[in-house]
């Protein structure tokens, strides 16, 4: 069985800007075809997802609308990181802002690719444990979130019910427990 081949770039051309990502068209070469075909792609930040846990073991989740889908969802704190911002400062500041929660027992649990088909950025996984309640929550013009504080078995059945689809945060969660045993 043959190997795929990397594919030759022939030329990129630069699409238009949109809230939060710029537009790119690589041309590139099938080395199998030597046929050429412009693929998109999406130039964004890296992004940071949290999984904070509480003392007692809960897992702080937020909801809130997603408008790809049309609907609430449960997922854990993240966003993006701020440019000049490291994974751990945007992680540390993700968390306190939508969820007025800190810690000082930070684990990083490695980076994703978030769709390596046309994103370039990487999502960074951050472990909080510990947190308590010690900001006002500052939330931005566009965020509405309600906080929840949920078991693990409470997760898992988030997972099963379809609530708790967001591949990103099942990515960081599987990180810190097993979720479908």
């Amino acid at each position: 069985m043959n190997r795929p081949k990397k594919w030759k770039l022939i030329r990129s051309e630069i699409g238009p800007e949109i809230p939060l990502f710029r537009v790119r068209y690589d041309y590139m070469q099938n080395p199998r075809t030597e046929q050429t075909f412009q693929r998109l792609v999406l130039e964004a930040p890296d992004w940071v997802n949290v999984t904070p846990i509480r003392p007692d073991g809960k897992i702080l989740v937020v909801r809130q609308f997603r408008f790809g889908i049309q609907q609430i969802t449960t997922e854990i704190p993240a966003g993006i990181i701020d440019p000049g911002e490291d994974s751990f400062a945007a992680a540390q500041r993700e968390l306190r802002e939508e969820t007025g929660h800190t810690t000082d027992d930070w684990t990083y649990l490695g980076a994703v690719e978030t769709n390596p088909a046309y994103h370039n950025n990487l999502c960074h996984h951050w472990l909080a444990k510990n947190v308590q309640p010690t900001h006002p929550i500052d939330l931005g013009e566009g965020e509405d979130i309600e906080l929840d504080f949920l078991t693990r078995d409470e997760i898992k059945a988030e997972i099963r019910a379809g609530t708790l689809r967001h591949s990103l945060a099942h990515s960081a969660l599987a990180r810190v427990f097993p979720l479908w045993q």
